[in-house]
């Protein structure tokens, strides 16, 4: 289960699949931010598959003049929509230097999909280097032949900026530095680029805001009572600490991962000016009114109650299986399961206790919670383990000596871990060609989120510092 919290997405009421390589009408007026294209991409862009499918788009070139530059934006894990063209920071730059922003879905998220289902069969056209030539293919015909992308006038002399957040950051940056020539610079917000098998790091990235405010020590001990219940095979003491936290009935492991999953809202929520909401969710529980368990169950409430959760989304949320038989499109936690299995690993676990590191989650979400579920779900094809050093080696050695990407890590985010500013100091050189901001106070993918009066100070300067770097890119 993946704790991250995509931008708002804003449902599509109607399609309209139109062909923009139909409409050369120069003067044809620039379509709303809703409607969505389709661009012809192969199911195997490397001769494994040579059927057709349709990839999904949407642009906003509300600010375009002829010249301007292209944003190029995905969803990531998404659907496109047009909160991703005219809810983002994207779309201020592109008010700044005349361009456009382009949504541009992922394959089989939303409803791009290579193939009719989700079976492993299916699935194994869904590679990193199929994922990135499909952008390039896109981008390869925005330059060469306006006129099939776009229904109004585009120079081909458009210079493209990819831009993204969280894994979409990674892929910003993966496309910069493997398309140079077709991209002109890469904005990578909070980037996960280093992947690791055990991914314990993202809960001791938690573990430290916790710290600064306060409450890690009591969030930690919190922690410990509820796995002495969980593991106790009483099954009268797990009925009642499941009531305490609002959940529905669950297995042990279940549960521990449900409430490792809401608990991650939290650390992903944005901060502002005067407002850490981690302090206000969860350790302004912790105040020494009531028990450290006590306290941690008013927090997982006060969580589901924001979010409006009934017991039958927290029982799907909880479902380890993502469903085993069924391979029915749109599911995309089962996509992104996919990956986790076939590509990078990355799972995110709470620290072993061999590590000695205090926990911020269950124990009880561990390596076996995840790994023996991927031949269940894709089939006996799977590998064992996730190759992550292997996918490091090829992806984040990539990134060493590209240049033109712009790094953005919040202070306190969440997955600091797996970016280019872990703890422990930069992963790559900041340097003038690629230069890292590290946003104090911030956690994930602020600077690309919609700008508001109270964002903080950081955040605001991460921002003027790209403007200026994307238009020397675009100079």
């Amino acid at each position: 289960m993946r704790f991250t919290v995509s931008l708002s997405l804003i449902s599509i009421a109607a399609v309209a699949k139109c062909l923009p390589s139909l409409v050369t009408d120069d003067s044809a007026s620039i379509p709303p931010s809703s409607t969505v294209f389709q661009f012809s991409q192969p199911v195997d862009h490397f001769g494994l598959n040579d059927d057709v499918w349709q990839q999904q788009y949407q642009l906003n070139a509300t600010f375009y003049k002829p010249g301007g530059p292209i944003f190029v934006v995905t969803p990531g894990e998404s659907a496109v929509s047009n909160s991703y063209t005219d809810g983002s920071y994207f779309n201020n730059l592109a008010q700044e230097v005349n361009g456009m922003v382009v949504a541009v879905e992922h394959r089989f998220y939303g409803k791009s999909n290579p193939m009719p289902d989700l079976s492993g069969p299916s699935l194994k056209y869904h590679t990193i280097d199929n994922v990135l030539e499909d952008f390039a293919s896109f981008i390869r015909a925005a330059r060469t032949a306006p006129g099939d992308v776009f229904p109004f006038a585009v120079s081909p002399d458009s210079k493209v900026i990819f831009g993204g957040g969280s894994y979409a950051g990674a892929i910003a940056a993966w496309m910069r530095a493997k398309y140079p020539s077709l991209v002109d610079g890469a904005w990578a917000s909070s980037a996960v680029v280093q992947y690791r098998l055990e991914n314990y790091q993202l809960e001791q990235s938690w573990g430290k805001h916790l710290a600064a405010l306060g409450c890690a020590t009591g969030m930690s001990q919190a922690v410990n009572q509820l796995d002495a219940v969980l593991l106790s095979d009483n099954q009268t003491a797990i009925d009642e600490i499941q009531s305490l936290f609002g959940s529905p009935s669950l297995t042990p492991r279940d549960f521990a991962g449900l409430i490792t999953s809401l608990i991650g809202v939290a650390a992903m929520y944005p901060n502002y000016e005067g407002i850490d909401y981690t302090q206000n969710t969860v350790c302004s529980y912790f105040d020494g009114q009531r028990s450290d368990l006590d306290s941690f169950a008013w927090a997982v409430r006060d969580i589901i109650s924001s979010l409006g959760l009934t017991q039958q989304a927290m029982t799907q949320m909880a479902d380890t299986s993502l469903n085993w038989d069924n391979y029915a499109l749109g599911q995309s936690g089962r996509v992104w399961y996919y990956q986790e299995c076939a590509w990078y690993g990355n799972w995110q676990i709470t620290a072993p206790e061999d590590t000695g590191l205090a926990p911020y989650h269950s124990r009880l979400v561990d390596l076996t919670y995840y790994e023996p579920n991927c031949r269940n779900k894709f089939g006996s094809d799977m590998p064992e383990h996730a190759d992550s050093d292997g996918f490091n080696q090829k992806w984040f050695g990539m990134l060493k000596n590209a240049t033109n990407i712009y790094y953005t890590v919040g202070s306190l985010d969440l997955w600091r871990g797996s970016t280019v500013v872990p703890w422990d100091g930069d992963s790559l050189p900041n340097t003038d060609v690629s230069p890292i901001y590290l946003m104090d106070g911030a956690t994930h993918s602020q600077d690309v989120a919609h700008p508001w009066s109270d964002d903080l100070e950081s955040v605001k300067d991460a921002r003027n510092v790209g403007l200026a770097l994307v238009k020397k890119w675009i100079a």
